[in-house]
């Protein structure tokens, strides 16, 4: 239900890919020595990051891309990964990724001659063509004799599209173009689900409603959220009802109604089936 691959690209640079399809919340630890930055990337869910024994946390949220590096001490990686998260991380030493951009090193604000020996972090927003790569980085389905060369290139597709200063997302040389509004229509779809969850759309009222076809939403959102449309809507009702109930504001009924369900039986019919027990055990299990 959940998976590590640790994939050496080149020297000093390393790729890892993490999914957690559990229900449970996983840990990945690793050393990471001083001269490497670190680039994460979350594809779904949600993950956390731990420093310190505890003592400081950064959150890494879906769709969120963060860059940390600091060459004065070590930052060993303890990343807390939900349920349903995908995780993608690219470590690399500064000596190696300097090479990168050797020639056009001050138009990328990491890498001035300010910031070369100063610690650095920073989040991004994960953009649409970054969203690509990312997915079909998870959903690899190539020879496996190419499977390194393939991941080679999609991770400096990826660290190129990160440090992409052109701020226009239709520019026309984009090689993503025509999927790159496919990616921003699913996305629209998503919100749309999620803000109309009590009462969803058909699958062909929300392919209408985003301008998208049929088969491109069904598609397009099992390779950018790995489920279907109403599985993923399922699972965030299941986890938005379960929040409502660890407030302590609302029973069981209210909970259901305010998710969708008409009948509270149906409603701790749908929990069980995810959680494997009723709301009122869960709630006395706390």
């Amino acid at each position: 239900m959940s998976s590590l691959e640790e994939i050496k690209i080149d020297d000093d640079f390393t790729l890892l890919r993490f999914q957690n399809d559990s229900n449970e919340t996983e840990t990945l630890e690793k050393q990471v020595g001083t001269g490497l930055i670190q680039f994460h990337f979350n594809v779904k869910g949600k993950g956390k990051f731990i420093f310190n024994n505890n003592s400081y946390t950064l959150d890494l949220n879906e769709e969120k891309a963060l860059l940390l590096y600091n060459p004065q001490k070590e930052l060993p990686l303890h990343l807390e990964i939900e349920p349903k998260s995908w995780i993608i991380s690219i470590l690399i030493s500064i000596k190696k990724f300097h090479t990168l951009f050797s020639n056009d090193a001050e138009t990328i604000p990491f890498l001035s001659k300010d910031n070369l020996e100063k610690k650095y972090y920073t989040e991004e927003s994960i953009s649409p063509s970054m969203a690509i790569v990312l997915n079909q980085i998870f959903h690899y389905n190539q020879n496996s004799s190419i499977k390194t060369l393939y991941l080679k290139g999609k991770s400096y597709e990826l660290l190129s599209l990160f440090f992409n200063t052109n701020e226009d997302p239709n520019a026309e040389h984009c090689p993503f173009l025509s999927d790159e509004g496919n990616v921003l229509k699913i996305k629209k779809a998503k919100e749309i689900i999620i803000k109309n969850m009590a009462e969803p759309p058909s699958l062909q009222e929300l392919a209408d409603e985003v301008g998208i076809s049929l088969k491109k939403l069904k598609v397009g959102f099992k390779e950018i959220y790995g489920d279907t449309v109403f599985n993923f809507l399922f699972d965030y009702k299941m986890e938005y009802a379960r929040n409502l109930l660890d407030s302590g504001s609302y029973n069981v009924n209210e909970v259901g109604l305010n998710i969708g369900y008409s009948t509270s039986s149906h409603f701790i019919a749908a929990f069980k089936k995810k959680y494997g027990t009723t709301p009122k055990k869960y709630l006395l299990e706390k």
